[in-house]
């Protein structure tokens, strides 16, 4: 199975957390279409069917990823990537 990227999971784990607890804090209701959004493309990202689930996945490969790579290049400033033409 392949497994989203960390940088990626960990966006969506925390958006997905945030709009849960402001949910919360509202009251029961249901959950917003960005929320709905985010449980399904979580669900689908970690192979689960339950929001609660995918979450749980989704901790545990974080948990086991390598810490991020600190990029050490100098920023390059004033330099624009070079314009592809349309195929």
């Amino acid at each position: 199975m392949l497994r989203p990227h960390p940088a990626v999971l960990r966006r969506l784990v925390d958006e997905y957390e945030a709009l849960a607890a402001a949910q919360a804090a509202r009251g029961p209701a249901e959950l917003n279409p960005r929320a709905r959004d985010l449980a399904y493309t979580l669900c689908v990202s970690t192979g689960t069917r339950d929001v609660r689930r995918a979450l749980e996945a989704a901790h545990r490969w974080l948990a086991a990823a390598p810490a991020p790579a600190r990029d050490t290049a100098a920023p390059t400033t004033g330099q624009r990537m070079p314009a592809t033409e349309p195929a």
